[in-house]
C-alpha cells in the first residue's frame, strides 16, 4: 500500500507523523526533564555532564546542520545508560541550532515504550529522529556499539562486570562519536533528500 501511493504521488507521509509529534510536543527539553526527576537521580545525570565534552571539529559538524531535526528522547531517569547519555545528547543538541530535541518518561509514557520496544522488551534510551514534518526518519537505542563492547568484555570475558565502575573517557568519547555519527548520517540523509531539497529551493 505504501508503495503504490508514493509510486501515484510525490507527496511523501508517515501514518504516525501524528502520533510522534502528539508525543514530542508532551516531552520537555533536556533541563526541565531533568529538573522534574529525584533529586537522586538528577546528581548522576550531573556527573556525566562533567565528563562530556566535545571536540572544536565535532562542534563545527553540528553547527554545520541545516535541516531541522526533531529528537525524541524516551528515557528513565532511574536508568544508568540514560543518565550516561542523556548528557552526551544534550550536549549534542547545545552545539546544533538545527536539532530540537524532547526527553519523555517511558514509565508515564507506556503506549509509546510499547511502540519503541526494542527485541521485544521496553527499554531506554531510544532515540527517534523526526524531520520537520515529524517523519520518522531513524530510531536507535538503547546502547552504542562501544557501550556493548565493553559489556560483552565485562560479562562474557573471565570475571563479569560489576557495573559499578563507569566508563573511561576514552569510552564516553567514543559513545559521544557514535551518537554524533548517527546524527551526521540522518542529517545527510534530509539534507539531501529531493521533497526537501524542492521545499527549500536548496
Amino acid at each position: 500500500m505504501y508503495a503504490t501511493r508514493m509510486s501515484n504521488s510525490a507527496e511523501l507521509f508517515d501514518k504516525r507523523s501524528d502520533f510522534f509529534r502528539g508525543f514530542f510536543e508532551r516531552g520537555a527539553p533536556y533541563e526541565v526533564y531533568l529538573e522534574s526527576s529525584p533529586q537522586a537521580h538528577q546528581s548522576r545525570w550531573r556527573d556525566f555532564e562533567q565528563k562530556v565534552e566535545l571536540s572544536a571539529p565535532q562542534r563545527d559538524l553540528l553547527l554545520s546542520f541545516t535541516r531541522r531535526m526533531n529528537v525524541l528522547v524516551l528515557s528513565g531517569s532511574w536508568c544508568g545508560d540514560c543518565a550516561r547519555q542523556g548528557p552526551m545528547l544534550a550536549a549534542i543538541e547545545r552545539s546544533c541550532p538545527a536539532m530540537n530535541m524532547h526527553f519523555i518518561d517511558n514509565g508515564e509514557n507506556p503506549e509509546l515504550a510499547d511502540e519503541l520496544r526494542i527485541h521485544g522488551a521496553s527499554r531506554v534510551p531510544v532515540v527517534v529522529v523526526l524531520s520537520e514534518d515529524f517523519f520518522e526518519v531513524a530510531r536507535f537505542g538503547d546502547r552504542t556499539l562501544t557501550a556493548y563492547r565493553r559489556k560483552a568484555k565485562g560479562e562474557l570475558g573471565p570475571a563479569c562486570d560489576s557495573g559499578i565502575a563507569p566508563p573511561g573517557g576514552t569510552e564516553l568519547q567514543g559513545e559521544l562519536a557514535e551518537w554524533i555519527d548517527f546524527f551526521e548520517r540522518l542529517q545527510l540523509m534530509l539534507r539531501l533528500s529531493p521533497f526537501l531539497r524542492k521545499r527549500h529551493n536548496d
